[in-house]
């Protein structure tokens, strides 16, 4: 197991050296799918890549695209781009009524 370093803000608890991942890449993969934790990997002592199981990595990818959306509901609030629920309703019922 690897050092815990706080590099830039972000936490990693386990970093190894990329020597590590070049002779141990299948344990390191191998350790990624059964504990979902990340790998930070460093060279010259800055961490530059990070390993991460699949799907930890999607979660991560939704859980973006939920705060990008998020981020731009709230933009339109600030902008007054917003339309009324009883508009909304009246607006899929009429889209009900043509099908």
């Amino acid at each position: 197991m690897g050092l815990q370093l706080v590099e830039d803000g972000m936490n990693f608890l386990n970093i190894q050296p990329i020597s590590y991942l070049k002779t141990n890449t299948s344990d390191v993969v191998k350790q990624v799918l059964e504990t979902h934790d990340p790998v930070a990997i460093t060279v010259n002592g800055r961490v530059q890549a990070i390993v991460q199981d699949p799907v930890s990595y999607q979660k991560t990818q939704d859980q973006l695209a939920m705060l990008r959306i998020l981020a731009l509901g709230r933009k339109q609030i600030e902008e007054g781009k917003i339309i009324a629920h009883d508009d909304v309703v009246a607006l899929l019922e009429a889209e009900d009524d043509d099908n």
